[in-house]
């Protein structure tokens, strides 16, 4: 039985590991493209929203699988899914009409000064290390998740509950780092 199940995932993993390079080499290309235009709404609330929205989303559907709903269950990962693709577009859109900005940088300048470098003190270092951890997990959750979904689409439920016990961790982390830095980083915009 597992050599079947393995099977059926096979045929998916050329494009898990297709995506799960070309997702972030493409969102990282287009971070370094600026368009001069000016969009009509500021993005960033509306993606930390999105964020916090997948990370309680996830939860739900953590609690429909142990409470045996599988249907809300499935409609609620798939839920998620396109909330992180919505989020990685809205972000994306972002970035590349806006300037980054600076942690810290009370006078909005772009750059820190000594003042405001004495006025952050250590939380620059704690936005800094839970921006990095986000910003890779990010990263790495993406196959966690193509995978995962596999393994549910191909209804091999054994292996999919095996690597879920790793994804859902990473992807709620991720979720709810994504608001964290969006509450650290919001004084300075």
């Amino acid at each position: 039985m597992e050599k079947q199940d393995i099977s059926k995932d096979k045929k998916y993993n050329k494009w898990i590991v297709v995506l799960s390079i070309i997702i972030p080499i493409v969102v990282a290309s287009l971070f370094r493209i600026k368009v001069d235009i000016e969009l009509p709404i500021f993005l960033p609330p509306i993606y930390a929203v999105i964020n916090g929205f997948t990370a309680l989303i996830l939860v739900m559907a953590f609690i429909a699988i142990k409470k045996k709903k599988i249907v809300l269950h499935e409609n609620l990962m798939t839920t998620a899914i396109w909330c992180s693709v919505i989020f990685l577009v809205m972000y994306v859109l972002h970035h590349m009409t806006s300037d980054s900005t600076v942690f810290g940088d009370l006078n909005h300048d772009g750059t820190l000064n000594d003042y405001e470098k004495s006025k952050i003190g250590v939380f620059r270092y704690v936005y800094l290390i839970i921006l990095l951890t986000h910003i890779l997990l990010s990263v790495a959750v993406i196959p966690f998740v193509l995978i995962t979904y596999v393994r549910a689409i191909t209804k091999n439920f054994e292996r999919h509950k095996k690597i879920a016990r790793i994804t859902f961790p990473l992807w709620l982390y991720v979720a709810v780092t994504g608001v964290i830095v969006y509450v650290m980083i919001v004084p300075y915009y």
